[in-house]
């Protein structure tokens, strides 16, 4: 793994952590704080399941899955060109992976807190973490997009 990439995945995993810790903190576990009204809460959750609340209860699966996905994507890190967007992209999403793992492997559970409702639609309740791993991926979509993949 190269350095930017080391880099990017450390800050985004030690924002993580840290907010993770902060919330845990200050709210209780279901406690809600309104940001903006009818948009954006601060709804602090323990998540046992993946996205969308899949594979409830089976955090040994979820961890296997999560050890498979990390492996895949260290794999075809190195088929990708090296540009700053692409070491964004795996810096995001390994930090965001790694996040979201510590917390499944030390507490069996992932922390959550943001709850968003836009468009008539309730997100899932989500963390740094969350948002990172969608961030890579669409990065690393606009690369082999553009052909800078050699993986595909």
């Amino acid at each position: 793994m190269n350095k930017k990439i080391l880099k990017y995945a450390t800050i985004i995993l030690m924002i993580d952590q840290v907010s993770k810790g902060l919330i845990g903190n200050l709210m209780k576990i279901g406690e809600s704080r309104t940001i903006i009204k009818n948009v954006f809460n601060i709804h602090y959750i323990n998540n046992y399941g993946a996205a969308w609340g899949i594979l409830r209860d089976n955090s040994y699966l979820i961890i296997i899955f999560t050890i498979i996905a990390f492996v895949f994507i260290y794999r075809y890190m190195y088929t990708f060109a090296k540009n700053n967007r692409n070491n964004l992209a795996f810096g995001l999403l390994t930090g965001g992976i790694v996040g979201n793992l510590l917390d499944r492997v030390f507490l069996g559970y992932v922390r959550d807190f943001f709850d968003v409702y836009i468009f008539g639609y309730d997100f899932p309740v989500f963390n740094i973490a969350d948002m990172a791993i969608v961030c890579g991926v669409v990065l690393l979509i606009v690369a082999i997009l553009k052909g800078e993949d050699e993986a595909w």
